[in-house]
């Protein structure tokens, strides 16, 4: 591995380290819905979007849920002896993706077929702590 190289992946590893995610992969619901669901939270504090999923009537809140809960072991995993509450974490980014499409036919009249497509997509979601802004922001 080159000089240049091993640079880059030094610096990927570093910004991973500070970087607080999780991930959902091929959650059987449409982009559309769950973009839904993530414009309601994006932005706010991580106990209140907790809430807002937790009495939210939607199906796919409750996928968010579990991967906000995900994202929050994540971040006490990479900062241990620090509690949640007086760290200030909110949802920095949630991103979401058309993931696979199942692709089936349905029957239709006068000997047709119709596609029905079966969406799914992949979620990303991002938090960070305020008082770490504060802190790059002094520096």
């Amino acid at each position: 591995m080159g000089a240049r190289k091993r640079n880059s992946a030094d610096q990927k590893k570093e910004a991973a380290r500070s970087r607080y995610q999780a991930i959902l992969r091929n959650c059987p619901t449409s982009p559309r819905k769950m973009r839904l669901v993530t414009d309601l939270i994006s932005g706010k504090e991580v106990n209140k979007a907790l809430d807002i999923l937790r009495f939210s009537s939607q199906e796919a809140s409750r996928r968010m849920e579990k991967l906000l809960l995900s994202a929050i072991a994540n971040w006490q995993a990479k900062n241990e002896g620090v509690r949640v509450e007086e760290s200030n974490l909110y949802v920095k980014l949630v991103h979401v993706d058309g993931g696979r499409m199942l692709k089936r036919l349905q029957t239709a009249p006068q000997g047709r077929a119709y596609r029905v497509r079966k969406r799914s997509n992949h979620v990303t979601l991002v938090l960070d702590s305020k008082i770490n802004e504060v802190e790059k922001t002094s520096i």
